[in-house]
């Protein structure tokens, strides 16, 4: 059995790609993400092969999908299936929180 552990995301190192601050903690089977998104930015039309959770802690912008557009607000939680095509425009500073699960 595998012991717990536990974290602080002010004591993770992040990787940044395109202005965007990600750190992780990878778990089995899911991983969980805290993501910085600086204003400004636009996620292009993408999907994953995994399930994903993604919840909007603060800032804000609009997501489209599948299901239609959604502005990103605080509280906002989206639930993205496998395969499920999204896309954003972040109009502020953005934190997510994402939970990527593996199956």
């Amino acid at each position: 059995m595998a012991a717990s552990k536990f974290y602080r995301w002010s004591e993770i190192t992040g990787s940044e790609s395109d202005a965007i601050l990600r750190k992780e903690i990878v778990g089995i089977g899911a991983s969980l993400k805290h993501v910085v998104v600086p204003a400004g930015t636009r996620a292009e039309r993408h999907e994953h092969a995994f399930e994903q959770f993604i919840q909007v802690l603060s800032g804000s912008g609009v997501l489209e999908c599948a299901a239609g557009s959604t502005p990103l607000k605080p509280g906002t939680v989206i639930h993205l299936p496998p395969g499920s095509w999204h896309s954003a425009v972040f109009e502020t500073e953005t934190v997510l929180v994402e939970v990527n699960l593996d199956r």
